[in-house]
């Protein structure tokens, strides 16, 4: 089944440069309905061979791919940068980052364990009933459709986490890739072609189409091939695909991440000792990469002091003296614009901060807002994203308002406090409130930058995810795309090498309720 709005006929499109908004070379094609429906049947033509890849020989096809984007130099570079408008120097950490992530899930399939292997043995003797041989592991769910990102050309894109996570899960991919950096799409792409080449794997294992439509996201989340989707970006496209996997006659899980304003709440006490340098951390934090970051600390909380006022102040005055910068595509910087004007014509906002706008065709303007913990809560569209340079500074008039605040939120990728050791212990209250909202909480630190590691959590409560179970980031992404298969009285000759007798992977496993790995 496919979306029959997709288009019939190709149409062309190019980058554009989002700092002169001129056009750049390269003419790019819609795909066409056919050609969607083509990728999503051969993944799953591939995906009858690729599951039953070892870990061993995922693992080498991940490297592979890092390799080949190695490989590639600084063009990958060039072009992305023309693409994002982004500096060379942070896309080449995040280049590190896609390859460092991709060599990450290969070392942990290597490993093996985390197919959560479980074996409850036979017991035959057992009264009033004899128990069978059972043995549970993960398998892969099928063809996945990927969504690049907006603001990582790289490391949420085409051989992003997502991406990633799916392959080392077993699982051949069919990506769009997205429309503002179709160049970095491409060289990415035919990366990993050939890394599918070089390790002898079936063509379908992973596709790339490319489109600016609806219709050609929407006909691979319909098609009747794929058995899962991954998305980073906006709340209203990531309900968009949610919906309309629903809506499929076999609904399938969508792992959308939708966005997230990231409180930060300052405690009084620490504002009394580093309030100044706290102001400074707290802005470089929201205008960080021109604030394009789903962490972005958009929403922070004060309790009313002399302290508070100096500390909002301070910040009012970092942001005024701070720079307009060049934000990812002109759409984006339009609908930044949009939502400061929302803000500041609301009851209850005023303007705390802003830089001097300049005329450029995507620049972003830092601002700072402010408003009163009773606005906000007469008024929750106050805590509502706004993707970009910009945050809104809440002041409760008490303690106890400053936790009516936090029972408020809605569901947040991250909330952070600042405060002494001596206060902490105080607001205990306050974390724990804020660990029902969000997937990571931090302490004395800013949201932004998100470390690959196996202990990361990016995910978190609706609306900020579609599920709150899972993480875009680290190792626990791979879960996202496999479930459980019981194998019940097998011969041992039959069984994955997982869940053999002896143990062949020599991976820890939940025998009889005790975990071992002999």
């Amino acid at each position: 089944m496919t979306n029959s709005l997709a288009n019939p006929v190709a149409e062309s499109f190019q980058g554009i440069n989002p700092t002169t908004g001129q056009p750049l070379p390269g003419i790019f094609e819609e795909a066409t309905a056919s050609e969607v429906a083509q990728a999503c049947e051969r993944a799953a033509e591939a995906f009858s061979e690729y599951r039953k890849k070892s870990g061993a020989e995922k693992a080498r096809f991940l490297e592979q791919i890092a390799t080949e984007i190695e490989a590639l130099g600084d063009e990958l570079l060039t072009r992305a940068q023309a693409e994002s408008g982004l500096p060379l120097a942070r896309l080449t950490g995040e280049r590190g980052r896609t390859t460092g992530q991709l060599r990450m899930f290969a070392e942990y399939l290597r490993e093996g364990s985390w197919v959560d292997a479980r074996i409850d043995t036979a017991l035959p003797d057992r009264q009033p009933l004899p128990r069978p041989d059972l043995r549970q592991m993960l398998r892969p769910l099928g063809p996945v459709g990927v969504f690049g990102a907006s603001n990582f050309p790289l490391a949420f894109s085409v051989a992003g986490g997502d991406t990633a996570s799916a392959l080392a899960a077993g699982c051949p991919v069919v990506v769009k890739g997205h429309p503002a950096h179709p160049g970095t799409s491409q060289l990415v792409g035919d990366a990993i072609s050939r890394a599918v080449v070089a390790c002898g794997l079936p063509v379908g294992t992973f596709s790339l189409v490319q489109g600016r439509t609806v219709a050609v996201g929407m006909a691979i989340v319909e098609h009747s091939a794929i058995k899962a989707v991954g998305f980073t970006g906006s709340f209203r496209g990531g309900k968009a695909l949610f919906d309309a996997a629903a809506r499929r006659p076999e609904p399938i899980p969508v792992y959308a991440e939708m966005g997230s304003t990231n409180p930060v709440f300052f405690l009084p006490q620490l504002l009394k000792e580093k309030g100044e340098t706290l102001a400074q951390s707290f802005v470089g934090s929201l205008t960080l990469g021109v604030g394009q970051f789903c962490t972005n600390p958009g929403l922070a909380v004060v309790e009313q002091s002399p302290e508070a006022d100096t500390f909002m102040q301070t910040a009012a005055q970092f942001v005024t003296n701070s720079q307009p910068a060049t934000m990812l595509t002109q759409g984006i910087q339009r609908a930044f614009t949009e939502g400061i004007s929302k803000l500041t014509s609301a009851e209850g906002v005023d303007v705390l901060g802003q830089a001097t706008s300049t005329e450029s065709f995507a620049n972003g303007t830092p601002t700072l807002l402010k408003t009163s913990a009773e606005s906000l809560l007469a008024n929750p569209v106050l805590a509502e994203e706004v993707f970009g340079p910009s945050s809104v500074l809440v002041e409760a008039t008490s303690r106890e308002q400053l936790l009516a605040v936090a029972r408020g939120l809605e569901g947040h990728l991250t909330a952070t406090v600042w405060g002494t050791d001596a206060e902490l212990p105080e607001y205990a209250d306050l974390l724990e409130i804020l660990e029902q909202k969000v997937g990571r909480l931090l302490i004395n630190g800013f949201p932004t930058g998100v470390e690959v590691s196996h202990a990361m959590q990016h995910g978190g409560p609706y609306p900020a995810t579609t599920d709150s179970r899972s993480t875009s980031v680290g190792t626990n992404a791979i879960l996202r795309f496999a479930r459980p298969v019981c194998y019940q009285n097998f011969p041992d000759a039959l069984l994955p090498d997982e869940l053999k007798a002896a143990n062949p992977l020599h991976i820890w496993r939940l025998v009889d309720g005790k975990r071992v790995n002999g």
